[in-house]
């Protein structure tokens, strides 16, 4: 799946463990939710979404502790 704001894939960052996430743009989130809901991966949406230097609007999606970040950058990266 690409980010629609830089043309590059969305990436699951571990960076902040124990709770692997994602940052997508506004406009992509339905998609993305979507997306896990139909692999059956858990998550949580942060409430509020940010933007920084008049960029897009983003939003945090987190996932849960275990949460195999692999399989979920393997299904990101199944989307054309």
């Amino acid at each position: 799946m690409l980010d629609n704001a830089t043309e590059r894939p969305l990436h699951v960052s571990s960076e902040y463990l124990p709770h692997p996430r994602i940052e997508v743009a506004d406009s992509q989130l339905e998609d993305l939710k979507q997306l896990l809901n139909r692999h059956g991966i858990p998550y949580w949406v942060d409430e509020h979404s940010i933007s920084f230097n008049d960029g897009p609007f983003t939003t945090i999606v987190h996932f849960y502790r275990g949460t195999d970040v692999k399989v979920v950058q393997k299904i990101l990266d199944s989307v054309d």
